[in-house]
């Protein structure tokens, strides 16, 4: 018999959990995009912010690193630790930094909607670099093959396709959006752009992840490490970028609340809720999530940042869900054809939860 809670003097089962955390996940995502925008409209240096917000997660995520790992320690070598660093700095340090500078130039809306092509991206890196397999003779081959096509093209689509606005999104008739602050149209592709290659390069160190986790199993020491060395990494960045002492200080403004909340709520409450999903429902589940993102952001932005919603968005976003949902639907029929009667391997499994849990993060 299925156990129940009470909360809020509604009844809600055990098999609604999942559900429940990852449409809290999705939320989180959209105010990490909306956070983001807020504190780089209001003219925080990108380079500073992603220093901060790193430097919030590491120490938010270092006690439980700490306590809940104890166990799981592996010896630390120079060699395993120059690697962590390297992966840190061309994945973590590069990708978040382009994201921030890019979202200057964007939206909100689409910073969200770019994120759904990550696990395309990620399997055309995986099959390049050979840890991937493309058989195209297979449907499920196929099916990973153009879902990664349409999903970046949706992403195109979504950036340089506007067409007609739509009414019903548009709460501000007598007020310019926000996206007509940016003075041409080649700050927007400049931003789409980077924004792609942000996309890109967190896909890459997604990929490098793997053969990492088999030398350092303790993923949350892991993870905190990356954060740490990325926190380093991005503060020489920063220095070298901003000269201006007083873009480094903080108030009891948008910025402190932006960047705690990336910080702690987004590397740190998520990560935990991902996790405790995949163990439950898998990972094909809470990638099957990734969307709602980009719908709570558009509402948002638009009834906040007064952004428009136009057709070729829309028409966009649209190409964008169908071709992350190929790619799953491929990448979750060559699951069920590789299984055996032979038990799962454990690194195998751990290695896809990770990877799983920090898809959709940026």
């Amino acid at each position: 018999m299925k156990s129940l809670i009470f909360c809020n003097n509604v009844l809600i089962s055990e098999n609604h959990k999942p559900y429940i955390a990852m449409l809290l996940v999705q939320l989180v995502y959209a105010g990490m995009a909306l956070f983001s925008k807020a504190a780089v409209a209001q003219g925080m240096n990108p380079f500073v912010f992603v220093v901060y917000r790193q430097a919030f997660a590491s120490l938010a995520l270092a006690p439980f690193a700490f306590f809940l790992e104890s166990k799981k320690t592996s010896p630390l070598s120079y060699y395993l630790l120059c690697k962590i660093f390297l992966i840190s700095l061309f994945g973590l340090t590069l990708s978040l930094n382009l994201y921030y500078v890019a979202i200057n130039y964007t939206t909100a809306t689409f910073a969200a909607a770019t994120t759904n092509t990550i696990p395309a991206i990620t399997f055309v890196l995986a099959g390049l670099l050979g840890m991937e397999s493309i058989p195209i003779r297979q449907s499920y081959g196929i099916a990973k093959v153009l879902g990664s096509i349409v999903s970046v093209s949706g992403a195109l689509v979504f950036a340089f396709v506007k067409g007609p606005s739509l009414p019903f999104m548009n709460w501000h008739p007598n007020t310019p959006d926000s996206s007509s602050k940016h003075s041409s149209l080649g700050e927007w592709i400049k931003g789409a752009f980077i924004m792609i290659s942000a996309n890109t390069a967190w896909s890459l160190w997604l990929v490098l992840q793997g053969p990492i986790i088999k030398q350092y199993p303790a993923k949350l020491r892991l993870t905190t490490l990356q954060c740490f060395f990325s926190c380093i990494q991005s503060a020489f960045w920063a220095v070298a970028a901003e000269r201006n002492p007083s873009a480094w200080k903080l108030g009891w403004n948008i910025n402190l609340l932006s960047v705690a909340y990336c910080g702690v709520i987004v590397n740190g409450i998520t990560y935990w809720l991902q996790v405790w999903a995949i163990e439950k429902k898998g990972p094909v589940f809470t990638a099957m999530f990734t969307p709602f993102a980009l719908i709570i952001t558009a509402i948002f932005s638009a009834f906040f940042w007064k952004e428009t919603l136009y057709l070729g968005s829309v028409g966009g976003a649209v190409l964008l869900v169908v071709g992350l949902y190929s790619v799953l639907w491929g990448k979750k029929k060559e699951e069920g054809k590789s299984v055996t009667n032979d038990e799962e391997n454990p690194e195998t499994k751990e290695e896809t939860i990770l990877e799983s849990a920090t898809t959709t993060y940026h």
